[in-house]
């Protein structure tokens, strides 16, 4: 006999959905507009909390003041596709304004949860390979936001480890497979190499545990590493570094804030630069704004970061003409 819920239980589970609905709506008609915030990294790590902070003054500096005539549900979903499934629901249920999402795997989550709400997304790579948009300059619907990567960036990735490590002749690509960008990151990186006479590994990773498996199991032979960005490979970065560090591996991240953590070199935004433009969107949105008109940014710039430090470990001289073109050097 199938199991039954509880008529109490069932009531109480309805009126309690319609108190916390009814909650919402009267807060937006008493002039407090609503932003959910989902975030596929830990809670506790600096980085995205001073994302969170820039993000909240750039919209006090629009006149959104928190508490006043704004209000933020954040969420933290760290690497877990389950959490970050589980969240979206649970923003979409408060009935926010707008959502402010970040990774491809909270991006994919959230559209699964709603196509109603509008949706500004950061920190995402190829927004139109992944399904998320239909084009950059009109990405229509309800969705716009902040791209991170096309596939080419992989070449350049591979380009920068080897003249940091240029005896490299191994090179695992550290990749979520489910994140269509690591996929097409990992073929460009496939395509360059053996005219750099570098053979490529497909390291494929879904959860930490993967990541000390495969890692150690490529690290015993030696080579170098390129981690592509995704909630797994930023939530677990210290874990990744560390075994870079004991295994001897030279490896290339795709954001400064691996490289500060310790990594050897990075190639990517600035994690900083999105803030501004991200809140002018949301801003745009609860303005009246359609997002779907909104473009899809590119990024202006990318900055290379070298850790002197850790390359001195690593017994590896780095070039002074790498130096140069560096944005920001670690002693």
């Amino acid at each position: 006999m199938p199991d039954m819920m509880p008529r109490r239980a069932f009531v109480t589970l309805l009126g309690g959905a319609a108190i916390w609905s009814q909650a919402a709506r009267a807060q937006k008609s008493e002039g407090v507009r609503r932003v959910g915030v989902i975030m596929g990294f830990a809670e506790n790590d600096e980085v995205w909390q001073v994302y969170l902070a820039a993000f909240r003054k750039a919209l006090q500096d629009l006149g959104w003041t928190d508490g006043r005539n704004i209000r933020f549900d954040y969420r933290f979903t760290g690497d877990s596709e389950q959490l970050m499934r589980s969240v979206a629901e649970e923003i979409v249920g408060l009935a926010p304004d707008v959502i402010l999402v970040s990774t491809n795997s909270v991006v994919a989550a959230t559209l699964k949860a709603t196509r109603s709400i509008p949706v500004v997304f950061t920190w995402v790579s190829d927004p139109v390979g992944s399904g998320f948009v239909t084009n950059l300059p009109h990405p229509g619907g309800k969705i716009t936001g902040f791209h991170n990567f096309e596939p080419a960036i992989g070449g350049k990735w591979l380009a920068y480890l080897s003249q940091i490590a240029p005896g490299l002749r191994r090179v695992a690509v550290v990749h979520v497979p489910e994140v269509a960008p690591n996929v097409a990151f990992l073929r460009v990186v496939e395509a360059s190499a053996p005219q750099m006479g570098i053979a490529v590994t497909a390291a494929e990773i879904r959860n930490a545990a993967d990541i000390e498996r495969v890692l150690s199991a490529f690290g015993q032979q030696g080579g170098g590493l390129i981690v592509t960005p995704s909630a797994l490979t930023a939530t677990r970065r210290d874990l990744i570094i560390g075994l870079a560090a004991r295994f001897g591996l030279p490896a290339i991240y795709s954001f400064g804030f691996y490289a500060t953590s310790g990594g050897l070199i990075s190639y990517g935004i600035n994690q900083l630069e999105q803030v501004r433009p991200a809140a002018s969107y949301v801003d745009q949105i609860l303005r009246g704004a359609n997002p779907g008109d909104l473009p899809v940014q590119l990024p202006l710039k990318y900055e290379l970061v070298i850790n002197l430090k850790t390359a001195a470990a690593l017994g590896l001289a780095v070039p002074n003409s790498l130096q140069l073109l560096a944005d920001q050097v670690i002693e």
